[in-house]
C-alpha cells in the first residue's frame, strides 16, 4: 500500500462554492423593452399565454456587471424548458440569438462567467431586447421560487403565468421606484427600463446608474437576500456605506434616502478607463523579464527594488510614473530573496504573460483613491482575483499604495467542515477571516504584542501572535486566551439537522462569538463593512499604528452556504484518509529520509486525483496542512500551518514543510529541503478559494475525532 498521502504520511482537502454576488455596469443594445410588454391583461385577471412564434425571431441585449460581461455564456430557455439559444457575449457584453420557429414565451436568459451568474426574462418570443444585469437579476429573483433566479425556468414550465408582461412590469416599476433618489442625483430619466432599455458601456445613461451601484443577490433556500449599495464618497475612513437591504419575498422594496445628492456620489470613471488600466498592466507583463526589470536573463527570478523596474510600460503604471511612489502594507515595489515585496511578480519570469481583466470600481477610500477588483490569469491558465488601489490622473488611472504599514486582509469566510472520522459533526461555519501577518524581528520574536480589531458593529476582539504560526489568532472573550484560528466566526450549524447542539460546543479550538448571530442578523450586515485595527507593538517605545479596512461582501448566512458548492475530496482519497487516521485521529510522521522525504502528497493511490470541483464550485487556489510539532516531555507540540498555492486546473498537490522560525521544531532540514520532523502530526487539511467578491470559500477535512 502506498504511504498514505505523503511520504511517510497522508493528506487532506477543502473548498469551493457558489454565491450570486454581483456588481453593476453597462453594455449596449436595443429593442422594444421586454418584448414591448406585449403579453398579459392590463388590469389583472388570468394571464394570456402567448402562442409560439410561427417564424424565427431575434432576441438581443447586453449582459453587464461592473463593466461589459465579456465572454459570458448566454443560455435562453423557453416555456417548455427547451434551450432555444446558446451563445457568447462579445467584447461589449452584447449577445444576439435567433430564436427557432416554435419558441414559446416566456423566456429566461442566463449569463454565466466564472462563478458569477446574471439572469433576465422576457414575456415575448417576438423580436425584442432582454438585457442581463444585476438589476434584471433582482427582478427574476422576485419572481422565482425561493428567490433563486436559477429556479425560474423550471417554475415557468409548471406555471407560464409566473412571467407575464404585467408581472415583469410590476417588479421593474417597484425596483425603479426604490432607485428614484439615485436616478435624480444622476440626472437620468426616472422611467428607465432595465430589461428592454437601450444603453452602451460608456458611462452614460443606464450604464451610469449601473456603474454607481453594487448589487448582491444571495438565495438561502427560502428567499434571496438582496443588497444595493451606492458608491458614495466616504465621510471618514470608518463610514458605513449607503445601501438598501431586503428579501426577495418582501412585499415592497425599501427606497434609497430622498436626501441623496449628486455631491455624495463617488466620481466613478467610465468602464473604458478601468479597462485601459488593466490593458496597460497586461502590456507590461507581456514583456520578457529582462525588459521589465534589471535581470541578467529571461529565465528564473530577479531581485531588486523600484529603481530596477526599467520598462516605460511598467513604470508609467504608477502614480508619478515612478514605482518608488507605490507602497502597500509597508512594502515598496521590489522583490527580495524571500519573494517579498509589492508587485514582486514584476521580478518573476513565471509572471510573464500575466493577463489582467474584469476590472470594477468597488468603492472610494477617500475623495480620489478608489479600490478596484480584478482577475488575473497567467500563461499556464492559473487564475485568481484580488483588489488594488488607483487614482484618476488626467483621465488615466494610476496605481497608488494603500497607505497601510502592515499586511492585513479582512475577508468574509465560509467553511464546509467535514470530519472524516466523526461525520455526524460535519458542519458549516461563517464569519470573517482577519489575516494579520505574524511579523518576526531579527531575534525571532513577534513584533506585535497584540492587535485590537474593531468590527463594523463596534464589537472588539484581540488577536495575539503564537509560536509556529504565520498569522495572529483571535482570543476568547477574555481577550487573553488564544484560540488556534484567525477566523472570527459569527455562526455555525451541523450539516445534519438531527445532530443535537452546536459546533461551538465540540470545536473548542475555533472561535465563535457568543451569543452567535442569527442568519437574519448576518443578512442585515452591509457588504462594505468598515473595520479598524490597532497594532500594539512588543516594543512599548514604538507608537501604536491604526489601519482601516473595508470589505466587498458580508459573510454568507448558513442558509446561503447550504446553497453553495464546494470542492469534494475523491472517494479513493477519502477512504485512504480514514484508514490512516481512524485510530488516532491524526497522522504522525516517521523518521525523515532522503530517499522518501516526509512531505504531504495529497493524491489518491496511483497518483490519482485528490479532489473534484463540482459545477458552481470555485477551483481551489491554496492548500494547507494543519497540525502540531513533536510533543515535548510534558506538553503537546506547537501548532503549525503550512500552505502552498494550487493551480486552478490542479486536482492534487504536494506540500513541503515550511518552518516559521529557526526554532520551529515541526520541520527537519538534515537532508537539505525541509521535510516534516519525526513525530510531527497532521490533523486536518484545507482547500481554499476566493470569489470575485473576495469571499473565502474553505473546504476543511478534519482527521481528528469529536465525541
Amino acid at each position: 500500500m502506498k504511504q498514505v498521502l505523503f511520504s511517510s504520511a497522508r493528506r487532506g482537502a477543502v473548498i469551493g462554492a457558489f454565491s450570486l454576488v454581483l456588481v453593476a455596469c453597462g453594455g449596449g443594445g436595443g429593442g422594444s423593452g421586454a418584448g414591448g410588454w406585449p403579453v398579459g391583461p392590463v388590469g389583472g385577471g388570468t394571464p394570456v399565454e402567448p402562442p409560439p412564434v410561427a417564424s424565427s425571431s431575434t432576441l438581443s441585449g447586453v449582459a453587464a456587471t461592473g463593466a461589459a460581461f465579456v465572454q459570458a455564456a448566454i443560455t435562453v430557455t423557453d416555456a417548455t424548458g427547451a434551450t432555444v439559444c446558446s451563445t457568447t457575449t462579445d467584447s461589449g457584453g452584447s449577445y444576439r440569438c435567433i430564436l427557432p420557429v416554435g419558441t414559446k414565451a416566456p423566456l429566461v436568459i442566463r449569463a454565466a462567467r466564472d462563478e458569477q451568474v446574471l439572469y433576465s426574462a422576457t414575456a415575448s418570443s417576438a423580436d425584442g431586447t432582454a438585457n442581463v444585469t444585476p438589476l434584471t437579476t433582482i427582478v427574476v429573483s422576485r419572481l422565482a421560487p425561493q428567490g433563486h433566479p436559477g429556479n425560474l425556468a423550471a417554475a415557468i414550465q409548471l406555471a407560464p403565468g409566473t412571467v407575464t408582461a404585467n408581472t415583469l412590469r410590476s417588479q421593474v416599476s417597484a425596483l425603479v421606484a426604490a432607485l428614484q433618489p439615485l436616478l435624480k442625483a444622476l440626472g437620468l430619466n426616472e422611467s428607465i427600463d432595465p430589461i428592454g432599455g437601450v444603453f452602451s458601456a460608456d458611462g452614460t445613461g443606464q450604464d451610469k446608474l449601473l456603474d454607481t451601484i453594487s448589487v448582491s443577490v444571495r438565495p438561502d433556500g427560502s428567499a434571496a437576500n438582496v443588497e444595493i449599495t451606492v458608491k458614495t464618497l466616504p465621510a471618514a475612513a470608518g463610514s458605513a456605506p449607503l445601501s438598501i437591504v431586503f428579501r426577495s419575498s418582501d412585499a415592497a422594496i425599501p427606497a434609497l434616502p430622498a436626501t441623496l445628492t449628486a455631491q455624495q456620489l463617488a466620481p466613478v470613471p467610465a468602464p473604458g478607463v478601468v479597462s485601459d488600466l488593466l490593458k496597460r498592466l497586461s502590456a507590461c507583463y507581456a514583456l520578457p523579464l529582462s525588459q521589465r526589470v534589471n535581470a541578467s536573463s529571461d529565465a528564473g527570478n530577479a531581485i531588486g527594488t523600484a529603481a530596477d523596474v526599467i520598462a516605460p510600460a511598467c513604470r508609467t503604471l504608477f502614480e508619478g510614473d515612478d514605482p518608488a511612489n507605490y507602497v502597500v502594507n509597508g512594502r515598496g515595489v521590489g522583490r527580495n530573496a524571500n519573494n517579498v515585496g509589492a508587485f514582486a511578480s514584476l521580478f518573476r519570469a513565471g509572471a510573464t504573460g500575466l493577463r489582467w481583466e474584469q476590472g470594477n470600481v468597488e468603492f472610494f477610500r477617500d475623495g480620489s483613491t478608489m479600490v478596484l477588483s480584478y482577475r488575473w490569469t497567467d500563461a499556464f491558465g492559473n487564475t485568481d482575483t484580488d483588489t488594488l488601489a488607483a487614482r484618476e490622473v488626467g483621465g488615466v488611472l494610476k496605481l497608488t499604495g494603500n497607505g497601510n504599514a502592515y499586511n492585513v486582509s479582512v475577508r468574509p469566510f465560509a467553511q464546509n467542515r467535514e470530519l472524516l472520522n466523526t461525520p455526524a459533526f460535519n458542519s458549516f461555519t461563517t464569519g470573517y477571516n482577519i489575516s494579520i501577518d505574524n511579523r518576526i524581528d531579527g531575534a525571532g520574536s513577534p513584533v506585535f504584542s497584540k492587535v485590537k480589531v474593531t468590527a463594523p458593529t463596534g464589537e472588539q476582539r484581540i488577536y495575539l501572535p503564537q509560536p509556529g504560526l504565520s498569522y495572529l489568532v483571535v482570543t476568547r472573550d477574555d481577550g487573553l486566551t488564544p484560540t488556534a484560528t484567525p477566523v472570527f466566526r459569527l455562526r455555525g450549524e451541523y450539516q445534519n439537522a438531527v445532530t443535537p447542539g452546536n459546533p461551538s460546543e465540540k470545536e473548542s479550538g475555533i472561535y465563535f462569538v457568543s451569543p452567535q448571530y442569527t442568519d437574519a442578523r448576518i443578512a442585515a450586515l452591509n457588504n462594505q463593512g468598515a473595520w479598524t485595527l490597532e497594532f500594539v507593538h512588543a516594543d512599548s517605545a514604538v507608537q501604536n499604528v491604526v489601519q482601516h479596512h473595508r470589505t466587498l461582501s458580508r459573510p454568507l448566512t448558513i442558509g446561503e452556504i447550504r446553497q453553495s458548492a464546494f470542492a469534494e475530496v475523491t472517494p479513493a482519497l477519502r477512504a485512504e484518509l480514514v484508514a490512516a487516521s481512524k485510530t488516532t485521529g491524526d497522522f504522525a510522521f516517521g523518521a525523515p529520509s532522503q530517499a522518501e522525504p516526509n512531505i504531504v502528497d495529497f493524491s489518491a493511490d496511483g497518483n490519482q486525483d485528490g479532489w473534484a470541483v463540482p459545477v458552481g464550485a470555485l477551483a481551489p487556489t491554496s492548500f494547507s496542512a494543519l497540525g502540531r510539532a513533536p510533543a515535548g516531555a510534558s506538553a503537546p507540540g506547537a501548532r503549525f500551518n503550512d500552505t502552498t498555492g494550487v493551480s486552478g486546473q490542479a486536482r492534487k498537490v504536494q506540500l513541503l514543510c515550511s518552518p516559521q522560525t529557526a526554532a520551529d521544531t515541526h520541520c527537519d532540514t538534515r537532508f537539505g529541503a525541509p521535510q516534516y520532523a519525526e513525530g510531527s502530526t497532521v490533523n486536518s487539511f484545507e482547500l481554499w478559494a476566493r470569489s470575485s467578491r473576495q469571499v473565502e470559500m474553505s473546504r476543511l477535512l478534519g482527521l481528528y475525532k469529536l465525541q
